[in-house]
């Protein structure tokens, strides 16, 4: 999806944070957005900067978790702008910290709809509408650096954002032949609303705060917020990088460098604990289709960002 003057694109979680910078990235190309999110206050905070500039935006307070509510709010953005093109799954939190067994079930229920079953609520709501118009599209899920270097005592957070990439994996090749596109956006450390809409949410949900996050391992001390402030990177690049991934067809939308050597070490971990034994020709022949996928063979190298 090259061209995306005139088009419009459905972003949850768009009234802050990454979701607002993609949202003001997406009006800057020439689009119409539709900013749907729960919180009907960073709603309203939002929508002034895309009247005082001229955009089309539209508002839609919304539960990503209940699908009649949010096939209406399609229905909506199509009343208000026509087809949707550009899908954003970015509606997500933070998630409870601390070993999987002192997790609560509420909190391992809440994790899993927000950050997974709401990806898949856009996806079988929203993909059918782009299918019937033809006239092409693409789906972003936000995952997490997370996914691919798991953090500790963040196993809700690890394993939700895991999921969305074999999600958005699988997409990619069910959407062959067709002229939409599927990535999975991996954040690193960005200036974001994360912190602050996981309160929000888990206090309006869970009618309580989520827990203080245990001790590092290793007797190590948490970085400072200046610290951590100082090498977070602003949203817009966030943004930019989405933009271009889309433009691009990336199935995979990475931000930090600094990750790939932590990523490698993963791999190769796996990669040592297959048996050390020759492959059965016979065995690759009658089952190509579980021993190779070709979608990964799609994703080309991703320049620095100019």
């Amino acid at each position: 999806m090259e061209d995306f003057s005139g088009k419009t694109a459905f972003i949850t979680g768009g009234a802050s944070g990454l979701g607002l910078a993609i949202a003001k990235a997406c009006v800057k190309e020439g689009m119409n957005v539709a900013l749907a999110d729960l919180r009907q206050s960073a709603i309203d905070e939002a929508l002034p900067y895309f009247a005082e500039n001229g955009y089309n935006a539209l508002g839609l307070q919304l539960d990503v978790t209940d699908r009649e509510a949010y096939a209406k709010a399609a229905d909506q953005t199509e009343a208000a702008f026509g087809n949707i093109h550009l899908l954003v799954n970015n509606a997500g939190i933070g998630c409870t910290r601390g070993p999987l067994w002192d997790v609560s079930f509420r909190e391992t229920d809440l994790a899993i709809d927000i950050n997974l079953t709401a990806v898949l609520n856009g996806i079988q709501i929203i993909v059918p509408r782009m299918l019937k118009h033809g006239e092409g599209g693409h789906i972003v899920s936000t995952s997490s650096k997370a996914a691919i270097i798991p953090v500790p005592f963040c196993g809700l957070y690890n394993f939700t954002k895991q999921a969305v990439i074999a999600v958005m994996e699988t997409l990619a090749e069910d959407l062959e032949g067709t002229n939409i596109g599927s990535s999975v956006f991996c954040p690193g450390p960005f200036k974001s609303s994360l912190g602050q809409t996981t309160v929000d949410i888990t206090e309006e949900l869970l009618g309580e705060k989520p827990k203080d996050p245990p001790p590092m391992k290793g007797g190590k001390e948490r970085p400072s917020f200046e610290e951590i402030w100082t090498l977070t990177r602003p949203a817009e690049e966030a943004a930019e990088r989405v933009i271009r991934g889309v433009k691009r067809g990336d199935l995979y939308i990475l931000t930090h460098s600094e990750f790939k050597e932590g990523f490698s070490a993963r791999v190769n971990a796996m990669l040592r604990a297959f048996p050390d034994e020759p492959p059965q020709e016979a065995f690759i022949k009658t089952f190509d289709f579980l021993v190779q996928n070709p979608v990964f063979d799609k994703q080309t190298q991703v320049p620095a960002l100019q």
